[in-house]
């Protein structure tokens, strides 16, 4: 499909408090037409929750292809995050828990209004699976797939990457986070955007607790976890050093009412060299993992 067969339209959608975030629709053009008209059903609408600190602009050839696939697919940035972070994040508030009950479930409520789906999907990226368990409206959700989505906590880790989670989570990220109110990832050549301080210290808290995505006294907090009903499939790969196998299906368990597929891949899989925690979103692999997993979309939106 040529380029001027997509349409993208850059938005801003509100949060459920209101902060507008910035969003990205890539549509078929032809979806605009027809939707305009009303002559079809609503389209199969297709959102993609970010990984920690990522920007949606890493999604976009990702979102042009599901487009070109008949979806219309939906970015965003978190609050703090690329478009939707303010000049300084020195004082602005924000937790994880924001980012699920406030971000992603405005985003929902917004694609419902304006969109109107006749079915509605979601691909998160590590952090971006874990958060919809925290979205109180994902049972607006028909089917989901997670790419890299984890537990992030330490002792799920083995070798040396278990020595550097365990700092990470105990002393790199609180002690950088108290010393300049944020978390200054950019500075410490790690692959992410800055992190507004209270999203820093609750990721550091969870990935302290071997149950992860915890209240402020350690306890677990599954009720939305746990109502979403819809079928997972969960991607892990063999070369990811941000999502060993573990962690992925440590986090993928605590949806435990939905029925899931975990798909483990290695590069020789896909015949590449590697593939990472970021690798799934990159265009190389528009004639492999794409296909399939677009596959499993559009069986899933005609279910």
């Amino acid at each position: 499909m040529s380029d001027d067969a997509i349409e993208v339209t850059q938005k801003t959608v509100p949060a459920t408090d209101g902060l507008e975030l910035a969003a990205t629709i890539a549509r078929p053009a032809r979806a605009s037409a027809s939707e305009a008209s009303g002559a079809e059903r609503g389209p199969v609408v297709v959102l993609v929750t970010s990984a920690m600190g990522v920007k949606r602009s890493y999604y976009e050839k990702y979102a042009r292809f599901l487009a070109e696939s008949g979806f219309v697919a939906v970015t965003f940035d978190y609050r703090g995050i690329g478009g939707s972070r303010p000049k300084t994040l020195r004082g602005f508030d924000a937790t994880m828990q924001d980012w699920a009950e406030k971000d992603i479930a405005g985003v929902i409520d917004w694609i419902h209004a304006e969109l109107k789906p006749r079915r509605f999907l979601v691909v998160g990226h590590s952090a971006g699976g874990q958060l919809i368990g925290l979205t109180p409206n994902n049972d607006r959700i028909h089917a989901m797939i997670t790419v890299g989505a984890q537990s992030g906590y330490w002792g799920l880790w083995t070798g040396s990457r278990k020595i550097f989670m365990w700092s990470l989570w105990h002393a790199i990220m609180p002690g950088a986070t108290r010393a300049f109110s944020y978390f200054p990832a950019k500075k410490l050549g790690l692959p992410s955007e800055d992190l507004p301080g209270g999203v820093a210290r609750q990721w550091a808290h969870w990935g302290r607790n071997p149950h992860y995505i915890v209240d402020e006294d350690g306890r677990p907090i599954r009720k939305d976890f746990v109502s979403f009903k819809a079928p997972i499939k969960s991607y892990s790969f063999s070369d990811d050093r941000d999502a060993p196998r573990a962690a992925v299906e440590s986090l993928v368990g605590c949806y435990e009412s939905a029925p899931k597929e975990m798909t483990h891949k290695t590069p020789k899989d896909v015949g590449v060299d590697a593939i990472g925690h970021f690798g799934f979103f990159r265009d190389r692999f528009r004639g492999s993992l794409w296909p399939e997993a677009v596959a499993w979309l559009r069986a899933h939106a005609d279910a």
